[in-house]
């Protein structure tokens, strides 16, 4: 008999690749529960359920007396939502998948080195606080009542509809890709030599897949990434040779970017991406027997910037961040000048 899982969102960034994943497998049947803006991007054979979680009276009259193998939430951000989550499907499920973020795990880094064990604590960022707050919520519930959760941790994922960079602006990283293809200097935070890593989205996917219905995962937290690391010089220049143009950095202080930002680059640097961080994944690979990430970042960068180039709806213009970019980068070279 096929297990039955339950997604709620399901076609974002990390989630469509499980969903297309999920939605392949003989051995599930995948519904997901989201309000349909993107249901062109559902494969075929996925029921939708199609209401606002939001409304947690209209999404229990729509679930009906339904219970599951697996229910993911993709779009849980705040202990309410997953209070309401747990109100909504405990006694209706086996496995209870909430996906949190590597940016909880302690900040400042005290070690690069980051297992599952490494302390929760995040002071630069709301979102991450939140994320902790969310776990510690789900986590009690486990220990006082057995609600069979399992954390999942990922770091910096991406697919083909985005470039994953550390400085942009509110409207996505299309600004800086232009600003490369015009010859314009682009900002990187720091000296670009802190350590960062990148997952493709379909390497994500093996490892989350491999802990749906799997007993082992029950009451745990589990972080997936990729075992590649760059710097993130290398990383904007990997992104300038799929482009076929020349890389002009400007390296800013992560301090003075998050100081003159009104991009919540305190959260987004010295909340998370400022520290370099090396992920230790052994934990997930004992119960996830082969889970290995196959995609290079350079292979699959390529892939997402052709995608981009080929569909303008994603090429989103962002002039007020572009106009940022450029009196930045002249106040550090005015200051430069000041002091030769």
């Amino acid at each position: 008999m096929k297990k039955k899982a339950l997604f709620i969102g399901g076609t974002g960034t990390i989630s469509a690749a499980i969903t297309a994943r999920v939605a392949a497998d003989p051995d599930w049947d995948l519904y997901l529960l989201n309000r349909g803006n993107r249901a062109e991007a559902v494969p075929a054979g996925v029921r939708l359920i199609q209401c606002d979680i939001n409304d947690e009276e209209g999404t229990a009259r729509k679930l009906g007396d339904l219970h599951w193998d697996c229910v993911c939430d993709f779009i849980g951000f705040v202990p309410e939502q997953v209070a309401r989550d747990w109100r909504l499907f405990r006694g209706r499920t086996k496995q209870y998948m909430y996906i949190s973020s590597a940016s909880a795990y302690q900040k400042p880094a005290v070690n690069p080195f980051i297992t599952e064990s490494t302390p929760l604590a995040n002071p630069y960022w709301q979102y991450s606080r939140d994320k902790i707050a969310c776990e510690d919520f789900l986590l009690e519930k486990f220990r006082t009542e057995g609600f069979p959760v399992t954390i999942v941790r990922p770091s910096h994922t991406y697919d083909e509809r985005k470039v994953p960079l550390a400085v942009h602006g509110a409207h996505g990283t299309w600004s800086v890709l232009k600003r490369m293809l015009e010859g314009k200097p682009v900002i990187i935070h720091g000296d670009g030599l802190s350590q960062w890593t990148l997952t493709h989205n379909t390497d994500f996917a093996k490892g989350f897949v491999g802990l749906m219905g799997n007993v082992h995962a029950i009451g745990n937290a589990f972080q997936i990434t990729s075992d590649e690391t760059l710097t993130w010089r290398q990383i904007y220049q990997i992104i300038a040779d799929a482009l076929g143009v020349e890389l002009k950095a400007c390296y800013v202080s992560s301090d003075f970017l998050a100081a003159v930002s009104k991009y919540d680059l305190q959260g987004e640097l010295l909340g998370d991406k400022a520290w370099t961080v090396l992920f230790d994944n052994k934990k997930l690979k004992r119960i996830v027997p082969g889970f290995c990430c196959t995609t290079r970042f350079d292979q699959g960068i390529r892939r997402t910037i052709d995608n981009i180039l080929a569909h303008p709806e994603l090429q989103i213009p962002d002039p007020e961040f572009d106009a940022w970019c450029d009196r930045v980068i002249a106040a550090v070279e005015q200051a430069k000048a000041s002091l030769l």
